[in-house]
């Protein structure tokens, strides 16, 4: 394998070939408006969007406005959100959420950073998936479990914890693609370059990552 040009040179073929193998990439978690959006990012901390996606279409027609999650009771939120880890902390957060929603914005979803950020149940990173996804609004990237492995893999940085990896993928990727290179990975994470063992071989971008050597090798070894 010929040796890869220089990453600020590599990046817009990187991104070339993902926009190509992942033409419909989009956020996983369903929802229909910026509330559910919301909702459903808070739920799926340390839980699946498979999962989440299970429980909400229920908790999505019972919780129709801000108002209706702010006045349930702490015991009725938790027995729907049952099935959710860490479904205790997760109601409370909610509640509290649509109440500040709803005395504070009208019952609508802030689009700030600033604003989103100040809610219970909260960080940059959901804020980022809201932004992006409910209001076409780029203010970040997207840093999940996948985006950090593979943002590894491909070389772009060395770094380890999200909160580092979110400036320098800000630095290399057009911001009118940030929201699209966090589904892109994603979609590529989830599908091709799995933690355990990826599928190197039918990478379509393996000609433009620095790892794909090393695991063929290790690939040779295992046969």
């Amino acid at each position: 394998m010929p040796s890869l040009p220089p990453l600020k040179e590599r990046m817009p073929a990187l991104c070339a070939g993902l926009r190509k193998l992942y033409p419909d990439a989009h956020c996983e978690l369903e929802h229909t408006n910026p509330l559910e959006l919301l909702v459903a990012t808070i739920l799926s901390a340390q839980c699946t969007d498979a999962l989440v996606n299970r429980v909400t279409p229920e908790l999505f027609r019972k919780y129709r406005t801000a108002q209706a999650y702010a006045t349930a009771s702490q015991p009725e939120m938790e027995s729907d959100l049952r099935r959710i880890g860490l479904y205790r902390a997760k109601a409370k957060n909610i509640r509290a959420m649509a109440q500040i929603l709803v005395e504070k914005h009208g019952g609508q979803v802030p689009r700030t950073m600033e604003e989103l950020v100040e809610l219970p149940g909260v960080g940059r990173k959901t804020a980022n998936v809201v932004l992006g996804n409910a209001f076409d609004i780029n203010v970040g990237v997207v840093v999940d479990t996948h985006v950090a492995r593979l943002s590894q893999r491909l070389g772009l940085t060395r770094q380890t914890d999200p909160k580092k990896i979110e400036p320098v993928l800000m630095k290399l990727v057009p911001q009118k693609d940030w929201t699209l290179f966090s589904h892109w990975l994603i979609f590529h994470g989830r599908r091709i370059c799995k933690a355990l063992r990826p599928a190197c071989p039918d990478c379509g971008i393996k000609h433009l990552c620095p790892s794909y050597p090393k695991f063929m090798k290790l690939y040779a070894k295992k046969s």
